[in-house]
């Protein structure tokens, strides 16, 4: 006879299986098809059930017999809840004790059961259903999609990027480097972005004990990527302190980079002031209080600490709260950053000179395509692009459902962040046309003056007088005066003129702060409304600045929380101590050389240290915990195969472009003689100056001291006997059923019956 569906089955079931024994009879004999799917591995955590199937009767004697036992049942299936009834069960029923698999039982009348048994399904809402009382700390998840998608997108925009992304472009062959680009973000980046948050996901650890999981032997890396986060933390918020300062001055009447400062007591302008432009004058001697070399160091400039200060409240005030306050704060944030930039966009092609610098995007030079450097060039900006190796992108996925699909996440990153690299850099270049057209301006106008003043004077004939309107645009008018003088009276005028190229000054503009802060800000004062384009401009550095350091706290505070309970005692508490240390040991870059450091940080030091950890980050997945299974884990948790060209990159393609990248970065820095841009006061000019050599010892220290826990815990595992891939993957992968789908981490599966 086969038993009905009831109501007591309709909201799942609980059940006990007794291993088989020689000798044994039992009442039916399992069918064929259930015994081909029943195979469970050590891999999977469980298959998805469903109450609609029709469970074999077991005889109305055998449901009478047990009736009286109905209390005692519940109290087991409450138990089986939370995995606490192997051992009673076992000594209870005379054998063995058997770990069951339940899904909120509400009433529920014993089966005998088979060691293998049919796979039924159980409704959607037991699937989606969190049961957190079979793990005592849970962990917080995201309220929703959308604010972890905005989180992991705000983390990956950065300024800097966005200020080097233009600057390659110009120098490293235009649409030939963007190819190259191209290439390496779908063979490189993608893949490693979608694994960095898979494994996030998948093991719900910060960027410090997850790898230990992953690969034992490359266990190190995690705690390599958390003091490298952490390096990064500190620097970067000096962006934001720079920021501040520009944005409390720029709702002044009179902005201090449009015009030189006078001299106290005196109605003459600086001297300093006069050598050079207003904005490199109030960037150097103003913001930074800028020191004539890195040597010269001094005590924490006041007023850029105090800012330094607030920028680290304001991080803090955004993550004091955990994640519900962090994903509110990405509703305002991420949005804002694309709406100004939109505006931007909009607004650079209206500017006087824009199709000059629009010009630039038609560059395409054949022979940077076999050019190593920009190949190295480009990998290294697809790195820092996405932000990998640094553990925030880790530590952001840990806080997600194991079943997220986190492929398109990748994909959807990747491609957020393209996006906006292409609408930056046109709006870029249309602004740097603008600039460079009005500086080539004014520099014609003071080269007529200058040859007036001469005329006058008698240095020079008459005929060398330039003509008296120039009109508003004095470049060309001015050039094609100079062009129609007879040789000798032209080879005269020559030796008094400063050259105006408007292409050379176009080139001028040098990556990093110096773009955002000078070219970009003096840019702005001379279009109309200077002071509402300066005050956006700014706003949008904020946001992006802020959207950075938040991604980049969480993976400092992560990991330290989840390598030691008792932090997550006082998480509020512990994360402001946090915030403290970071703001006294920050400090240290905004002394008057402290600009120097974060040079040399940013554009030299930080390259190998994240080469070396993705490499290792892909190693540990490819090749220790095996490709193919941990491609196979997460097809068991999305209910759906993944295409196997990705353990085709993760195998091969990407660990040899990264050792190809990093041997490439060793050469090129063994080659190139590293040297920093430096305020000379005397002359009012920046200078190109030598970096000493106790500053590149140090900096090779620092290296060292990163990346020694990498052989450090190789070693401890040598010694400890401690095997390369994990010791739950000694047991070979079987077959799971499509079907067979996992939707709640918190749900794990029996492992097979023994027969």
């Amino acid at each position: 006879m086969r038993s009905t569906r009831g109501s007591r089955l309709s909201s799942g079931f609980s059940e006990d299986t007794k291993q088989g024994e020689p000798g044994v009879k039992t009442e039916a004999q399992p069918s064929e098809s259930s015994v081909k799917t029943a195979s469970f591995t050590d891999s999977s955590l469980s298959d998805s059930l469903s109450g609609s199937q029709v469970w074999e009767n077991k005889g109305l004697a055998s449901l009478a017999a047990r009736a009286s036992d109905t209390e005692t049942l519940a109290a087991r299936a409450a138990k089986a809840e939370a995995w606490e009834t192997q051992a009673s069960e076992g000594q209870r029923m005379g054998t063995r004790p058997k770990k069951t698999f339940t899904l909120g039982v509400k009433s529920a009348q014993p089966l005998k059961q088979k060691p293998l048994i049919k796979k039924t399904e159980v409704p959607e809402k037991k699937k989606k259903k969190k049961k957190s009382s079979e793990v005592p700390d849970t962990r917080p998840l995201w309220s929703n999609k959308v604010e972890y998608m905005l989180a992991q997108v705000g983390y990956s925009v950065r300024a800097i990027n966005l200020w080097r992304f233009p600057y390659l472009w110009l120098h490293n062959g235009g649409w030939s480097f963007f190819i190259i680009y191209l290439f390496l973000l779908l063979l490189v980046g993608i893949p490693l972005l979608f694994l960095e948050m898979a494994v996030g996901q998948r093991m719900h650890q910060g960027s410090m004990g997850v790898w230990k999981i992953i690969g034992p032997w490359v266990g190190g890396v995690g705690y390599t990527s958390f003091m490298v986060c952490l390096i990064a933390s500190l620097y970067c918020n000096v962006f934001n302190a720079w920021i501040l300062t520009y944005l409390c001055q720029a709702f002044k009447y009179s902005t201090p980079w449009e015009h030189c400062p006078l001299l106290k007591n005196s109605s003459d302008f600086d001297p300093e002031c006069q050598r050079t432009t207003p904005s490199m004058y109030f960037w150097y001697r103003s913001t930074l209080k800028a020191s004539d070399s890195i040597e010269d160091s001094g005590p924490p400039v006041l007023g850029l600490s105090i800012l330094y200060l607030l920028s680290w409240c304001l991080v803090g005030t955004c993550v004091i709260f955990g994640l519900k306050s962090l994903g509110k704060v990405m509703y305002v944030l991420v949005p804002l950053t694309y709406v100004i930039l939109l505006c931007f966009f909009i607004r650079g092609p209206l500017l006087e000179g824009a199709v000059f610098g629009l010009q630039h995007l038609k560059i395409w030079k054949i022979p940077a395509l076999y050019d190593v450097a920009v190949w190295c060039f480009a990998g290294i900006q697809v790195l820092f692009t996405l932000g990998l190796g640094y553990g925030p992108v880790v530590s952001l996925s840990s806080y997600v459902d194991s079943s997220n699909n986190c492929l398109q996440d990748a994909f959807v990153v990747a491609l957020v962040n393209l996006g906006c690299m292409m609408l930056a850099t046109p709006a870029i270049f249309c602004v740097l046309g603008f600039w460079a057209t009005i500086i080539t301006d004014r520099c014609s106008e003071k080269n007529a003056d200058t040859l007036s003043s001469l005329v006058i004077m008698g240095k020079l004939p008459p005929e060398a007088k330039p003509p008296e309107n120039l009109g508003e645009h004095p470049a060309p008018i001015f050039f094609a005066w100079l062009s129609s003088l007879p040789p000798p009276i032209h080879s005269r005028v020559l030796s008094h003129l400063v050259e105006c190229d408007i292409e050379k000054q176009f080139l001028k503009v040098k990556e990093g702060p110096n773009f955002a802060f000078l070219a970009f800000i003096e840019a702005m004062s001379f279009a109309p409304g200077s002071v509402f384009w300066t005050i956006l401009h700014l706003l949008m550095l904020l946001t992006l600045g802020l959207n950075v350091m938040l991604g980049t706290l969480q993976g400092i505070v992560t990991p330290l929380q989840d390598s030691c309970s008792s932090f997550r005692m006082c998480p509020k508490l512990f994360t402001v101590l946090v915030l403290v240390l970071l703001f006294l040991c920050g400090l240290f870059f905004t002394q008057p050389s402290g600009i120097y450091y974060v040079e040399l940080l940013s554009e030299y030091w930080m390259v190998l240290p994240i080469i070396l950890i993705v490499t290792f980050e892909n190693v540990a997945v490819a090749w220790a915990y095996g490709a193919r299974r941990f491609l196979a884990d997460l097809a068991i948790l999305w209910g759906r195969s993944i295409h196997p060209i990705f353990h085709w990159l993760w195998c091969a393609v990407s660990p040899i472009l990264l050792l190809m990248l990093l041997a490439a970065t060793l050469i090129l820095l063994s080659l190139e003689n590293l040297s920093y841009r430096a305020w000379d006061s005397s002359t009012s000019k920046q200078v190109l100056r030598q970096y000493p050599t106790w500053v590149l010892l140090s900096m090779i220290s620092l290296f060292v001291i990163v990346i020694l826990p990498i052989p450090v815990y190789f070693v401890y595992c040598l010694t400890q006997g401690i095997p390369f891939k994990p010791a739950i993957l000694d047991r070979p992968i079987k077959d799971v059923p499509e079907e067979s789908v996992l939707q709640d981490d918190n749900q794990t599966a029996d492992p097979p019956a023994a027969v």
